[in-house]
């Protein structure tokens, strides 16, 4: 069974926002494989369903970005899965926009989601899926930027970003880590 997280916040509010990449890339994967999240627990929202003939969990923490962690672990308590079944998407902004880069394991960078991921599991030993929002021009301006309006040209870009995301995470599940990071990254 595969736990496949997408980090954002909650959609009501930061829905089209590049912090809700992961989001985004889990809402086009519950489409496709038509896996609905709308059950509550574990600080989030979740459904279950098969992708490629494997069991999967599709999970949005509610938290809020900084206490993503606390959602992942009680879930993967909960279903007793292993970290190697354990895929995080999210947005990065050390990353060109629209660019994704896939990795088995690592630190959790500047990203404050992934940040409390890591604490929470003790552990950096688990694949995750970054999509590049990149840099903006302004640095100081950072929350803004990640949690602010995306004009509609960018959001073309970061929705195709979101697609790829998607079957990369799909190859993951057929294939491994390791094959899907010679083919995405």
């Amino acid at each position: 069974m595969y736990l496949i997280v997408g980090l954002g916040n909650p959609e009501e509010d930061y829905g089209g926002t590049r912090h809700n990449m992961g989001f985004d890339t889990l809402n086009k994967i519950s489409k496709e494989y038509n896996v609905s999240i709308n059950k509550k627990s574990f600080k989030g929202l979740y459904g279950t369903g098969m992708i490629e003939g494997q069991k999967v969990i599709l999970l949005k923490p509610q938290t809020f970005m900084n206490l993503s962690g606390e959602s992942v672990k009680e879930c993967i308590d909960y279903y007793k899965i292993d970290l190697d079944s354990l895929i995080v998407i999210y947005d990065d902004i050390d990353l060109d926009k629209g660019t994704i880069k896939l990795r088995k394991q690592g630190g959790a960078g500047t990203h404050n989601g992934m940040k409390s991921v890591v604490e929470n599991l003790n552990s950096e030993k688990f694949s995750r899926v970054r999509i590049g929002i990149g840099m903006p021009e302004n640095k100081s301006n950072l929350i803004d930027y990640v949690i602010g309006y995306v004009p509609d040209y960018e959001k073309i870009v970061l929705d195709k970003a979101c697609e790829t995301a998607k079957e990369a995470v799909v190859e993951i599940i057929k294939n491994g880590i390791d094959i899907a990071m010679n083919n995405y990254n």
